[in-house]
């Protein structure tokens, strides 16, 4: 009797370990699936809002077929047997760095004033077919040049206007004066515009953990806020964003001194996203991505995270040692001492060699 209470006894204690696990197995569960849940929402919720961050702006539409040809490219081997390929052709890019002053982060770094902005900074970026080499080249925002008649926002259009700044194009026209002048300048189509302001570059560098770049010379520049030794120098997002606008304390004081150290700035940011492992870092990764998308306006076919990443994608085989940097060659502008104009024929050749 003794023998049956205990092996009843034992069964019984089984048996309640046996619900205990169950229980402990489906609490389990559900917090996995509720985890998940949430994860995934959480997922959702931040491509939603890297997606909202960016802007854009139709300029196909704006300009029409009024505009160089776009250029031909011959899909790879590989690229055709795969069922959905990277894109691989050559690509032109209009990237702008915008003197916005709107919002309360671009005015506390030195943008413009609230009611209007200027491309401070404009760079033409060439990928060769491949995409495993490319080229940026520096437009001095001091260029004389005859800017287009451009569609405005409220159905006009601008006037032809003879030796005007580049930069004014953007002034007077915004994103899509500035695309029409620069292919009327180069006669180069360009595929893609990306704009970034002045918060979105200092917080892109900040998100990286910071830049080093070698300047050559002494920086000394009070409207700039920079005072750099020749030298290495780790820099923030505020002082990367101050080197790229300075030209006070460098040179002859004009824009070309300073496009020297935009160059090496990009250089220097190429370098740092390729060794930050971004991928392997999800906090960082998304840090990086809203601090691009939230101060970004593209033109309508990169205005979505897949688009972006999908050209990211397609760029995994350019390294910064491929990308080289120029300066559209210039001279002295004839009626201005203080201005710029295209030194031809040396800049139409280059610009044909990036058709």
């Amino acid at each position: 009797m003794k023998a049956e209470d205990e092996h009843g006894d034992g069964h019984e204690g089984v048996a309640r370990r046996g619900g205990r696990r169950r229980g402990l197995l489906k609490a389990a569960g559900v917090v996995l699936a509720g985890a998940l849940v949430i994860s995934a929402a959480g997922v959702g919720w931040a491509y939603w809002h890297l997606n909202h961050n960016i802007k854009s702006v139709d300029i196909n539409s704006a300009l029409g077929d009024d505009r160089p040809p776009k250029a031909v490219s011959t899909p790879s081997a590989s690229a055709s047997a795969s069922a959905s390929p990277l894109p691989s052709g050559a690509l032109n890019i209009l990237v702008l760095g915008s003197d916005s002053r709107s919002g309360k982060a671009n005015a506390e770094l030195g943008g413009g004033s609230s009611s209007g902005a200027r491309s401070d900074t404009a760079m033409v970026v060439h990928i060769d077919e491949g995409r495993t080499k490319a080229t940026v080249v520096s437009i001095p925002r001091d260029t004389l040049v005859t800017r287009p008649s451009c569609p405005t926002a409220s159905g006009g259009t601008t006037s032809v206007a003879y030796h005007a700044m580049f930069n004014s194009a953007y002034s007077v026209g915004g994103p899509v004066c500035a695309v029409k002048t620069v292919e009327a300048m180069t006669d180069v189509r360009m595929d893609h515009y990306i704009e970034i302001d002045f918060s979105g570059f200092a917080s892109l560098v900040d998100a990286l953990g910071g830049v080093t770049v070698t300047t050559d010379e002494n920086i000394d520049d009070d409207k700039s806020h920079l005072h750099l030794k020749a030298g290495e120098h780790h820099l923030d997002g505020t002082q990367a964003l101050a080197l790229a606008r300075t030209r006070h304390g460098i040179g002859d004081g004009s824009d070309l001194g300073r496009i020297g150290l935009q160059q090496k700035l990009v250089k220097a940011l190429l370098k740092q996203m390729s060794s930050t492992a971004l991928l392997t870092d999800p906090t960082k990764l998304y840090k990086v991505a809203d601090a691009v998308t939230g101060s970004l306006t593209t033109d309508t076919g990169l205005d979505s995270l897949g688009e972006l990443t999908k050209l990211g994608q397609s760029l995994k085989s350019l390294s910064s040692d491929e990308v080289k940097t120029v300066m559209m060659p210039v001279v002295t502008a004839p009626s201005d001492r203080n201005r710029v104009v295209a030194d031809e024929p040396k800049a139409s050749d280059l610009w044909a060699s990036l058709k």
